[in-house]
């Protein structure tokens, strides 16, 4: 190897500390969506209410979240991306205030979809922000760097949620953001460069917003629905996915009729990187986000671990997440995406087929280890079909590009989760629930995981390869 990769030490100072600071202001929306799955029931109890009207601060986060993906499109093309991304900030920590002191379930579910709304702000921003701050030949690097908090989110959310709920009270886990974002905001303020709007003459598309907005939520909000009844042929599914299906088409044609002068433009799928890592997305937030689902609850059910023991119990598959996380950066601007997500698709399913024959009486440390090699797995699954979406884009198609992205990932995650909780409950329906029934049904969700993981090798060919340098 010649010694021409100067650059090879890392990135600029300027464009580090901007990353941090970007990936830093996403933190809270990331803790906070898994943090209040552990406070449901002292919120149930607290409210005294039922706890499908509780679901509601969870399913109605969700679906606002994906109302603002479409809106955060048009904000960066028409104003400062750093002033919306710290306003967003900023907003979520007040709104974390309003939520800890609600004096209701309803005042709770209202600010819950406030922070929703500037959670989805937030998350559409970071992706897209960092693609501009980093340029095309760090994007890979940076990438690895805005990973943190979605790694730290999922595996510490539920850790740090169950001690606060435990130790002090639910407020606690919204007060935490405050802290949070009274740190990023004076680094963000002063690390983050400007940023011109992407297109400043864009025209506000009222009717592609509004469209992808309900199209996004009525689609969550049916597969939701399949969850709670085991069955994806429920009236409910039925009904919701159908108007989002028909929302979708509506949105075909109509971007057909705009030539592509849309929110969205469905031509950002004639790249053949961004169709190929759209998919992959889609089906890696199947494969990855169901077990997370699931995992708690065989722990918690077949192991009899309380929520906090669960969530340790989880702790390796996240250190295996943060061990690789500096590597896949570095690999991805050295030898391209395609690579990196084929050899971690290899790591994740020898990390995922063990799962499917695991007992109430399997070792915790056999556990722990292959936890922990699926974990290692996750970062080249996620990180490089992310950073493929925007390859080759013109920096004017990265708000658009960071639509797609949102839309596809919370749809794709939304949908994981149902799956693979429906497939549980559907292999156990009418069966005793004895110990052996409950596995086979647990057995079933990590199976569907597994196939979903090996399904992904098809959209994997069509990534992005760079030659080795010589």
């Amino acid at each position: 190897m010649t010694k021409n990769n100067i650059k090879e030490p890392g990135l600029p100072r300027e464009i580090l500390m901007a990353a941090w600071a970007i990936a830093l202001g996403a933190i809270a929306p990331m803790l906070d969506s898994t943090m209040v799955n552990i406070a449901i029931d002292k919120l149930n109890k607290d409210f005294n209410t039922t706890l499908d009207t509780v679901q509601w601060s969870v399913t109605g986060y969700a679906l606002a979240l994906a109302i603002a993906v479409p809106v955060s499109g048009w904000l960066m093309n028409k104003y400062s991306g750093k002033k919306i991304y710290i306003g967003a900030v900023i907003a979520f920590g007040i709104i974390s205030v309003l939520a800890g002191i609600s004096w209701d379930i309803s005042s709770f579910i209202f600010f819950r979809l406030l922070q929703g709304f500037s959670a989805g702000i937030i998350t559409t921003l970071m992706s897209t922000l960092l693609v501009k701050t980093a340029g095309p030949e760090n994007v890979g690097k940076v990438m690895a760097i805005v990973s943190t908090p979605m790694i730290l989110g999922p595996i510490l959310g539920p850790v740090i949620g169950g001690f606060i709920v435990q130790g002090a009270s639910w407020h606690w886990i919204f007060f935490i953001n405050v802290f949070i974002v009274l740190i990023a905001a004076p680094l963000m303020m002063k690390k983050i460069p400007d940023f011109e709007p992407f297109n400043k003459d864009g025209k506000l598309d009222v009717f592609g917003i509004i469209d992808l907005s309900f199209m996004s939520a009525a689609l969550i909000y049916g597969i939701t629905k399949a969850a709670d009844h085991a069955s994806f042929t429920n009236r409910e599914t039925i009904l919701w996915v159908g108007i989002g299906l028909a929302l979708a088409l509506i949105y075909f044609v109509y971007n057909r009729i705009r030539k592509n002068q849309t929110v969205l433009p469905m031509d950002l799928f004639a790249h053949k990187s961004f169709a190929a890592a759209s998919i992959g997305l889609f089906l890696a937030n199947i494969a990855v986000m169901g077990p997370m689902l699931i995992l708690p609850l065989f722990f918690q059910n077949l192991r009899h671990f309380t929520a906090i023991e669960a969530a340790l119990a989880l702790i390796p598959q996240g250190v295996g997440m943060l061990v690789t996380r500096p590597m896949i950066g570095k690999m991805i601007d050295k030898i391209g995406a395609k690579y990196v997500v084929m050899a971690s698709l290899v790591l994740s399913l020898i990390g995922s087929i063990p799962l499917i024959f695991i007992t109430d009486k399997t070792s915790m440390i056999w556990i722990s280890i292959v936890l922990f090699i699926r974990g290692t797995s996750f970062g080249g699954i996620m990180l490089p079909l992310t950073s493929d979406a925007y390859t080759g884009l013109d920096s004017k198609q990265l708000p658009e590009a960071g639509v797609g992205i949102n839309m596809i990932e919370n749809v794709g995650s939304s949908f994981g989760s149902a799956v693979i909780a429906t497939v549980v409950a559907a292999a156990v329906q009418g069966m005793q629930p004895t110990i052996s029934n409950d596995l086979k049904g647990y057995h079933a969700g990590f199976f569907v995981s597994a196939v979903v993981l090996a399904v992904i090798f098809i959209p994997s060919l069509f990534l992005t390869h760079k030659k080795s340098a010589s």
